[in-house]
């Protein structure tokens, strides 16, 4: 057993990092500014798309997303339960209502084939997630949508570095979410961004971003600036800062090795638990997980007891885990307001029951890899029936 606690994550935050927040803060411009824009510029060409905006969140991406689109009250967005609840909760802060659709068994994703059945005079929207990087099957909801002439807002907090047919998450959808929280595979702390199909709509979502103004603050109080601005439309605060945005730059430039590394975690992974009483988490042909979890799930009937008690077990053995997610349907507030309740998704409900999220992040190393690996098989061991 090792001898330390190995966290379920951490950023892999370097000494280039932290050069980059300092020279932003040597600067005295720490809000929006020329760096954003830098990182703005750097993630669409990584992305291939037309326009990027950084904001404050992948919450605030989709918010931004779902007003852009016209999306409002008297509409319906198609979403899935098995999510982190602000996917839905930007639905509902855009005035329209959510609608819950099962999950495929395999990925954790939105399952087309269901969307198609869940359509009515109502539905404006759909909005895909990807869950622990492996893309939703993308070429199927964009039959949907043109098909029924929705927009597809993709919520891409897990998809990051994510393939279909060798195009990356972000170039299939209407409008792509991005989250660049504490845990994921691109880290600024907190932030997201917004991948925007042409640079006019890019431009309307920026104002949306800062309180409807028609001019930011590097507009207004550079030696170039002046102090007049307008507002024509009710605005948000949503906006990235450039320290945010300097960690992001940085980032971004590691991004492949840092994926190459979980890539790496990964394929460890799946070969060292071949053969337990698990599911392994699948990467179907033709697509390009980008591991932002790895998705464990329990055989539980083959096991002397419940997931609760194997994560503890992994506890004891210095090894730290999640689970994502706890389902929409779940949740109290929803269960109140929509009148959904567990039972309701029955995938989705199987899903969350076995499943565990093991660590995997770039700055592990072969013996915390290692480490993982003879824990799990260790407390399964014990734990067989």
């Amino acid at each position: 057993m090792r001898e330390t606690f190995l966290p379920y994550n951490l950023p892999d935050i370097g000494t280039e990092e932290m050069e980059a927040v300092l020279d932003v803060i040597r600067s005295r411009w720490i809000t929006r500014g020329h760096v954003t824009e830098e990182f703005e510029a750097a993630l669409q060409a990584y992305l291939g798309v037309p326009a990027v905006v950084a904001v404050s969140s992948c919450t605030a991406a989709l918010h931004l997303a779902l007003v852009a689109a016209g999306i409002g009250p008297g509409d319906d967005v198609i979403t899935t339960p098995y999510t982190f609840v602000a996917s839905v909760n930007a639905i509902l802060y855009a005035g329209a209502r959510p609608v819950l659709v099962d999950i495929e068994p395999d990925t954790g994703n939105l399952n087309p084939e269901l969307v198609s059945r869940a359509m009515t005079s109502r539905t404006r929207a759909v909005l895909p997630v990807h869950y622990g990087g492996h893309a939703v099957n993308m070429p199927a909801i964009n039959q949907i949508r043109d098909r029924f002439g929705l927009t597809v807002i993709e919520d891409a907090a897990h998809g990051l570095a994510s393939t279909v047919h060798g195009r990356l998450v972000g170039q299939w959808g209407n409008l792509t979410a991005f989250s660049f929280y504490a845990t994921k595979n691109l880290a600024t702390g907190e932030g997201g961004a917004l991948a925007v199909p042409d640079a006019s709509l890019a431009e309307h979502i920026r104002v949306l971003a800062l309180h409807g103004m028609s001019k930011n603050a590097w507009n207004r109080y550079t030696q170039q600036g002046h102090w007049g601005y307008d507002v024509g439309v009710l605005g948000y605060k949503y906006n990235m800062t450039d320290l945010q945005a300097a960690l992001g730059l940085v980032q971004l430039k590691k991004l492949p090795a840092m994926q190459a590394r979980r890539a790496q975690i990964a394929e460890r992974y799946q070969t060292a638990f071949a053969g337990l009483p698990v599911v392994l988490p699948v990467e179907r042909p033709d697509y390009g997980h980008a591991w932002h979890l790895y998705p464990l799930r329990l055989q539980l009937n083959e096991l002397t007891c419940d997931r609760a008690t194997v994560i503890e077990d992994l506890r004891q053995e210095n090894i730290g885990t999640s689970v994502h997610f706890i389902p929409v349907h779940h949740h109290t507030y929803y269960q109140r307001r929509f009148g959904w309740k567990v039972g309701d998704y029955p995938e989705a409900d199987r899903f969350f029951a076995a499943e565990i999220s093991l660590p995997l992040y770039p700055s592990m190393t072969d013996d915390d890899v290692n480490d993982v690996i003879e824990a799990v098989q260790r407390v399964l061991a014990r734990r067989v029936r």
